[in-house]
């Protein structure tokens, strides 16, 4: 079924996305406050610099699938859909300028006046988590007269293409992300992307908007992690490209979805000890490495919010399940849990503390040393009854995953509150009257 589609922005976002929907086979209007980028895509010339950009704009014009206007309200009415591409610069102190989004959402608004029949608005500009339903939504009902999923739809669509490769990005992108407040105004959406090669995921506006910052933002932490780690090769005289070549080589840990799950602190044996090494090291060369030397600052700010966590609640009574650093192992050295558990006691609160894996009578070696030299009083708090830690708990803090789902159920009592802070998964989550929250999630 081919849809007509107005596209209003005709920069890099907006040009790419009219020229590739055409493409596609729909009739696509671009609408532009320059004259200029009107009369190029009008004409069938391509208003930016972009591989395979002059040949799609000019075929499509010539098969008269691409124009362009300077009227809004002509777009809207002789659309089904509306696609917002407008920019979002920067101001001078950071925030985001919304004026360009507000202008094309009242004009919109202004022409579904002159619309009678249902239209669907897509934002496809960045915007951070809330803009649409607070700005884009409100400013559209109030120049129309309209409401909003019942005479239009608003949804929203981020884009993921880079410079140079736009196109194909757009026509094989890593995945098509569908924000709406209803899946039902999702359904000439899924018309539109039906043939497009990727994993269609259907959300909320707010995840939608999310995904899209949160995508950038780990593009910026792995140029900043490569550039500083390159630096750190080069100044140590070791190869940056063989360290490179065999540490992507790893598809299971290092280039994976291993560790983005949001949760706890990050502790044990390795990590802590290897960042400080490394950062002490790169101070002797005189270097600045602000990503790497923010990370221990940035875990220990997460076993801050953990305790604010607990206190926030206003009880004292605390069972502490898991108190190595992960499950399946009795290693308690840096571990993030018993950072905590030290913090809780400080403020006055009656904890205790049980871990399958850790009991005083089996520790040896490394971990009974550390018991005894950094947490000696751990020896009156750490049960190995689970009803014991229990009994009595009025907040329960799951901090590892050594506590199953089979451990907890009928163990957890209405009142209790549960503070995961490990992120289980939800079929690992036992169903109980008690409050279940977490730090980040």
């Amino acid at each position: 079924m081919s849809l007509t589609i107005s596209v209003f922005g005709l920069g890099y976002v907006g040009s790419v996305s009219a020229a590739c929907f055409a493409s596609m086979g729909h009739k696509v209007i671009g609408v532009d406050v320059s004259a200029a980028k009107v009369e190029m895509l009008d004409s069938g010339r391509s208003p930016i610099i972009e591989a395979r950009m002059s040949e799609m704009v000019a075929d499509a014009n010539r098969s008269c699938r691409l124009h362009a206007t300077v009227d809004p309200i002509a777009a809207v009415v002789g659309s089904d859909i509306s696609f917002v591409c407008v920019g979002t610069p920067s101001l001078r102190n950071g925030k985001l300028d919304l004026s360009h989004i507000e202008k094309v959402s009242h004009e919109i608004g202004e022409a579904l006046k002159q619309k009678s029949t249902f239209h669907t608005v897509v934002l496809r500009s960045t915007v951070l988590p809330g803009t649409t339903e607070t700005l884009m939504v409100p400013t559209i009902e109030r120049a129309s007269g309209k409401r909003a999923g019942v005479d239009f739809a608003v949804c929203y669509n981020p884009e993921f293409m880079r410079g140079g490769s736009a196109v194909g990005d757009f026509l094989k992108p890593p995945y098509t992300i569908l924000g709406t407040q209803n899946p039902q105004h999702l359904a000439p959406l899924r018309e539109l992307y039906k043939d497009v090669p990727a994993t269609v995921f259907e959300t909320s506006i707010r995840v939608a908007e999310m995904v899209k910052y949160v995508s950038n933002l780990y593009h910026a932490v792995k140029v900043g992690f490569a550039n500083e780690i390159g630096t750190l090769c080069k100044h140590l005289e070791v190869e940056t490209e063989q360290v490179t070549k065999i540490f992507m080589s790893d598809t299971k840990l290092n280039i994976s979805s291993a560790y983005l799950a949001p949760g706890f602190a990050f502790g044990g044996s390795c990590l802590p000890k290897d960042l400080r090494a490394i950062t002490y090291r790169a101070k002797e060369l005189d270097l600045e490495l602000p990503l790497l030397e923010s990370l221990v600052p940035s875990n220990a700010q997460h076993v801050d919010r953990g305790v604010e966590a607990v206190l926030r609640t206003g009880k004292r009574k605390i069972a502490m399940l898991g108190l190595s650093f992960k499950a399946g192992t009795d290693d308690l050295r840096e571990s993030p849990q018993v950072q905590l558990i030290k913090r809780l006691l400080g403020e006055g609160c009656d904890v205790k503390v049980w871990d399958k894996d850790v009991s005083l009578g089996r520790l040896a070696g490394s971990n009974r040393q550390y018991i005894e030299e950094v947490i000696p009083h751990i020896g009156s708090v750490l049960t190995a009854d689970i009803d014991v830690a229990l009994k009595g708990a009025e907040v329960v803090i799951i901090g590892n995953n050594s506590a199953k789902a089979a451990d907890l159920v009928g163990r957890l009592k209405a009142g209790q509150i549960v503070i995961d802070l490990v992120n289980l998964d939800k079929t690992r989550r036992p169903a109980s009257d008690a409050t279940y929250e977490g730090i980040c999630w």
